[in-house]
Formats: C-alpha cells, sequence, structure tokens
C-alpha cells in the first residue's frame, strides 16, 4: 500500500498538481471532518486517517480544526512524520510540540516574496503620498483633504529601512530601486546575498535613526512578539513612516498608536494586525494610515505557487525522506533528517 496523506484543507487552484506531484506515489485522503475531536479520532485504528504519514494544511482548516497547537500536534499518531504547512509564516502550527513529537515541518518561502513584497510597496507609496487618504476623501464627494501636501513625500530619495532581509525584503529593495530609495537592512547576521546597494547595520538603532521608511519582514516566534515596540519607534526619525506586512504581533501596537497621536510617526501601513480579523477601532481614526484586510498573498498566481510549493515538500519528503522546505528551528537543532535517495515507495 502507498504512504497515506492528508489534504487537510481545499486545494483551491492546483487540483492537477495534486494528482502530478502525489498521485502514483501516495494514497492521497481529503479531510472532512466537521471539528478537531472528529479529526483526531479518524486516527485511531481502523479510522480514515489511520497510517498517516504526512498531512498539507493551510490557514482555512482551522475554521474547523483550529490552529496545529500542542494539543492537537500531541494527538497526532506516531505514523505522522511531515506537515507541509502553506505559507511563508509558520505561525499557526506549533513548531516545538512538531518537534518534540518527531514530526518535521515544512513552510513555502519563495512563493510569497513577490505578492508580499509588492503589497508592501503598495502600503509605502500610498502613505508617503498619501494616497489612500486622498482616495477616501473623493470617494466621499469631499475631493482632496486639506493640507495633504504638508504630510505627503516624493519617494524618491528617501531612506527605506528593512527589518530582515529575506526573500521578501529583498523583493521590495529591488523594486524601490526603480525610484530610486536608498535601503539599509537589519537582520540577525549579513546577508550574503544581498546586492551592494543594499547597506547593513548590525546596530539596529542606528538604522532607525536614518530610517524614513520602516518596512518589518520578520517571522513570528516568541522572541519577536512586540520586537518593534516603544524604544525602537522613538529610535526612528520623527515624521517617519512604518509598514508592516509580516505579523500583527510583532509590533506593539499601543505604542504604534501612541505615536502616531503625538505625531512621532507620521503615518502607517498595515496588512497585518494582532486579532485578524479584529482590528483596533482606535487605527481607524487616523485618517493617515492605510489599512489592508491582510492582503499580502491574496491573488490566485502566489495562490497556486503556495499551494504547489506544499504539495513538492510532501512529495519530496515521499520520495526523498525530506522537503526542501525544512523550517529553520530543526536547522537550529540540527534535526536534518536524513534523505534517500532514489527511494521506491
Amino acid at each position: 500500500m502507498p504512504p497515506k496523506v492528508l489534504i487537510c484543507s481545499t486545494i483551491v487552484w492546483a487540483h492537477n498538481e495534486v494528482k502530478q506531484l502525489l498521485g502514483n506515489i501516495a494514497d492521497i485522503v481529503y479531510v472532512d471532518s466537521p471539528n478537531r475531536a472528529a479529526f483526531l479520532a479518524e486516527f485511531k485504528p481502523g479510522g480514515k486517517y489511520a497510517g498517516t504519514v504526512g498531512i498539507y494544511r493551510e490557514n482555512e482548516s482551522a475554521k474547523k480544526l483550529g490552529v496545529f497547537d500542542k494539543e492537537l500536534i500531541d494527538g497526532l499518531p506516531s505514523s505522522v512524520r511531515w506537515i507541509a504547512h502553506n505559507g511563508a509564516g509558520y505561525d499557526p502550527v506549533d513548531v516545538h510540540a512538531c518537534i518534540a513529537k518527531g514530526i518535521y515541518l515544512s513552510n513555502t518561502p519563495g512563493a510569497v516574496d513577490d505578492a508580499t513584497a509588492t503589497t508592501a510597496l503598495y502600503l509605502l507609496i500610498s502613505t508617503l503620498r498619501q494616497y489612500s487618504a486622498a482616495e477616501r476623501s473623493l470617494r466621499a464627494l469631499k475631493w482632496k483633504p486639506a493640507g495633504l501636501n504638508r504630510i505627503s513625500h516624493d519617494v524618491t530619495g528617501r531612506t527605506l529601512g528593512i527589518l530582515g532581509l529575506g526573500g521578501i525584503g529583498l523583493r521590495l529593495a529591488e523594486l524601490v530601486q526603480s525610484f530610486p530609495m536608498r535601503v539599509v537592512y537589519h537582520s540577525r547576521r549579513r546577508n550574503a546575498n544581498a546586492p551592494s546597494y543594499c547597506e547593513y547595520f548590525e546596530n539596529v538603532e542606528e538604522m532607525l535613526a536614518q530610517t524614513d521608511v520602516l518596512s518589518i519582514h520578520v517571522p513570528l516566534r516568541e522572541d519577536t512578539v512586540g520586537l518593534v515596540g516603544e524604544k525602537w519607534i522613538r529610535a526612528l526619525k520623527p515624521g517617519s513612516i512604518i509598514i508592516n506586512t509580516a505579523r500583527g504581533k510583532v509590533i506593539d501596537e499601543e505604542a504604534l498608536i501612541r505615536a502616531l497621536e503625538d505625531g512621532h510617526l507620521q503615518a502607517a501601513g498595515l496588512d497585518v494586525y494582532p486579532n485578524e480579523p479584529e482590528v483596533n477601532p482606535r487605527l481607524l481614526e487616523f485618517p493617515q494610515v492605510t489599512l489592508l484586510p491582510h492582503m499580502g498573498t491574496e491573488n490566485q498566481d502566489s495562490q497556486k505557487k503556495m499551494e504547489v510549493r506544499a504539495l513538492t515538500n510532501l512529495r519530496d519528503f515521499l520520495t526523498t525522506g525530506a522537503g526542501k522546505d525544512l523550517v529553520i528551528e530543526y536547522k537550529q537543532k540540527g534535526l536534518i533528517p536524513a534523505t534517500k535517495v532514489n527511494s521506491k515507495l
């Protein structure tokens, strides 16, 4: 019998790719459980999901099953060895519970880079030029707001600070060269793949002091909750702007609001929020803030790339013993699975 894999959500775009990537090597089972209890019960001997070795999941599945927290991970049988998460950010899956259980976890970096970077670029342009405020005024039949020119700027020649120069940050750095902007960045370490126009700052506060627009591109982990807080926000130049397309909890929202209230921050552009889909109503009080409802990868092209990349990680696990996008926590702990060559399942 071929190994069993679960599609733990709805495949929206990559139906043919499911068959192409897994059809000849796996028993594909689509999850139809109405809730978490029913889902976990099906892994028992004789159940529909018994013997599962790999799981594909994405965030829509949380509506019925909840996130893949420690409770859910601990409830999975020992047969499960790989979870292929559809998304670059994998905070909906408890990676530490996976490690303790002996389950590997992959994500979909690269597939989201262009879409998320172009979302950040929109927020950057909108906040510097105040296009969102202008459009809202026009739709209210009020033409343009008085004094808008006093809080808007050209993009060309401004300094963009990138917090976390991974794939998305690199793509944004490339896009803003069209103006051009000066690009400075801070990451845990210098990015060896960074082009010459990206200036590395080991000291984040030195970078912030020179930044007109700060764009955040760090993953959500325990150590990044509230990372951009009062100290770093106040280290920014007065009248600067913050853009966030990463995760809402990376910013101390109360500190952000205080800086908007007293004018230290001129504006903000947000695509993500701490308690989505809820949005702090206080943010709606600032006309100079551009708000989007988590639109980063909200297009069919990127979503298909993400589905295919997650499915490919499952395929690679089944055929070689390891998907290519194993998340960083395993690499930090030296938990790299041994790969099989020319595996026959």
